[in-house]
């Protein structure tokens, strides 16, 4: 009895974060702002931005839907809504070209020059949201008590690697259907345990997959929006169930990727590997 209530816990959570993200990315479509959300795609081609607050909201809400607790809850729909939020606003607000070059160096080469870019902040906002939602998941013991707080440093990983995992998701959604595979092919081994994590992650997973056959269409895509979120919430559900020494392993990895991304091009790695290129090309119109 105990595996079937498992079992159909997370068959409940799956089907609320895909039926979530199917039915917002549909009303969007057919709503009033649908041609505020139109963008131009690699190929040149129209496509929708209603994606990403599809996968913003499945996320989320299926996310904090398997919370065991009030402070669960809240960290899913703070780190998940917040972290979409913040990437719908660099979406809405920065459509003209990158002069400043791409990634973190573009940012802080603006800042040092006076100006503020919506990418720096989607970068501070990104590290905020990391930090209260790795408090939340921190303050508390597994027995649902208030603990006494864990200590600053295991707290500062956890959001380094929540606000890291959003940027990095960032930088795989270049190309149609790469960053929803990247999400379910991370979430996927995550989903098997009955926790916070397992629950996150699973609700994370069927978010991307309901989504999955439009972007690889190529008439929608995530946007900083949609990967924003989805990647805050690996990263959750990678901090909730890790000690201060593996969280500063994945950081340190994500960290090394994402400073790797700086000078080396994932879309040309992907394309010079031949097993990678197949595995992002497959499914792709």
């Amino acid at each position: 009895m105990g595996l079937l209530a498992r079992n159909a816990r997370r068959a409940a959570i799956a089907a609320a974060g895909a039926f979530v993200a199917r039915a917002t990315c549909t009303a969007l479509a057919r709503s009033s702002v649908r041609t505020a959300l139109e963008r131009t795609n690699h190929r040149g081609h129209t496509v929708s931005l209603a994606e990403g607050p599809a996968a913003t909201l499945g996320a989320s809400v299926a996310s904090a839907a398997g919370a065991r607790n009030g402070s669960e809850a809240l960290a899913a729909l703070t780190v998940g809504l917040g972290s979409g939020a913040v990437g719908l606003y660099d979406d809405m607000v920065d459509t003209r070209p990158h002069h400043d070059g791409k990634g973190l160096q573009g940012h802080f080469r603006a800042l040092m020059q006076g100006r503020v870019t919506s990418g720096a902040v989607k970068v501070v906002g990104a590290g905020t949201l990391g930090l209260a939602g790795a408090f939340l998941i921190d303050r508390r013991s597994a027995n649902g008590r208030i603990s006494k707080y864990r200590s600053l440093m295991h707290t500062a990983l956890g959001a380094g690697l929540i606000a890291g995992s959003a940027n990095l998701m960032n930088l795989f959604d270049l190309r149609p259907g790469r960053a929803l595979k990247v999400t379910m092919a991370v979430a996927s081994p995550l989903s098997n345990r009955d926790d916070f994590s397992g629950r996150i992650a699973v609700g994370t997973a069927s978010a991307a997959g309901a989504l999955m056959s439009d972007d690889l269409a190529g008439t929608t895509m995530l946007g900083d929006c949609g990967a924003n979120a989805l990647g805050a919430m690996i990263g959750m559900s990678l901090a909730a169930r890790s000690g201060p020494l593996v969280r500063g392993v994945l950081l340190g990895g994500v960290t090394a990727l994402t400073l790797t991304s700086e000078r080396v091009s994932f879309t040309k790695v992907i394309a010079d590997t031949p097993i990678l290129r197949e595995l992002d090309e497959l499914g792709r119109r």
